[in-house]
């Protein structure tokens, strides 16, 4: 594995571990010309899952958009980094799980909410924001009756 800090070719693995629910493995890693430390994580090469966008287009599914989004989202807010983390890979999970080669960003978005929802509140509503696209604030309160509905 290249160094990231001085690009040499040649790295010892210094610490292995399992994780995100055993789909992956987190190498810590030690570069044997500076010393530099880095993490690497492997992961298992499944097919690509293709997201059908709102407009019609087509790209392949992109984990990171969906912990970005969420990111932002609890900017913020009491929300630890791994429950995110946990969110984007269950997200996955459930995508993959249906057995489907494509499915559309609205799905995707729906399954996030799902998920955010019992994690923060305050943050769904900032995500539901952006991926529902409010027009105005009355449809912002109307998602926000939504939940308090719910809450009872």
């Amino acid at each position: 594995m290249r160094c990231p800090n001085c690009k040499y070719d040649n790295s010892k693995v210094v610490d292995s571990r399992h994780a995100d629910d055993l789909t992956a493995i987190r190498r810590r890693r030690e570069c044997e010309s500076c010393g530099f430390r880095f993490t690497t994580f492997e992961r298992v090469e499944l097919s690509p899952l293709i997201v059908v966008k709102k407009d019609g287009a087509r790209q392949t599914f992109n984990r990171d958009k969906i912990l970005n989004g969420l990111v932002r989202s609890c900017e913020k807010r009491p929300v630890a980094f791994q429950k995110l983390e946990d969110i984007t890979n269950q997200v996955e999970k459930d995508l993959r799980a249906e057995g489907v080669t494509e499915v559309s960003s609205n799905d995707i978005g729906e399954k996030v909410m799902e998920h955010l929802m019992d994690v923060d509140q305050v943050s769904y509503v900032r995500f539901a924001s952006v991926y529902r696209e409010f027009k105005d604030v009355d449809q912002l309160l109307q998602s926000m009756q939504g939940i308090l509905k719910d809450r009872k």
